[in-house]
């Protein structure tokens, strides 16, 4: 990662943080700070915000989509798969975005992805 990059993304993660802590539930800025982590290598974290996420906005597909790239950057294929599927009942869609996302290429790696691709095609 850059120099410049990197410093970036460590001041839009401080100002997020900050931004939690003044509204713990404040969505938005709580999928950013994922993000940011995620990129920043730190999947733990990633993970633990998205399941504050997905407890906060439970019918949203998004939610349970950044759920599933947490679990397959984790290496945590059972879950991710788990909420994939969660992701696409709730109505996720966009296969041709699944199908390139970096985060989802340990995902991708497992047989029962076609499986999941099937019941995105119905």
């Amino acid at each position: 990662m850059k120099r410049r990059k990197f410093r970036d993304l460590l001041f839009k993660k401080n100002f997020y943080e900050r931004l939690i802590k003044l509204k713990p539930d404040y969505v938005e800025a709580l999928i950013q700070l994922a993000n940011i982590y995620t990129s920043l290598g730190n999947y733990e974290k990633s993970l633990q915000i998205d399941l504050k996420v997905a407890h906060l906005s439970p019918l949203n597909p998004l939610s349970y989509y950044n759920l599933a790239c947490d679990y397959s950057l984790l290496g945590d294929i059972d879950k991710a798969i788990t909420n994939i599927k969660i992701a696409i009942s709730l109505g996720y869609k966009d296969i041709n975005y699944m199908e390139k996302d970096p985060d989802l290429e340990n995902l991708r790696k497992d047989e029962r992805y076609k499986e999941i691709k099937k019941l995105m095609k119905k």
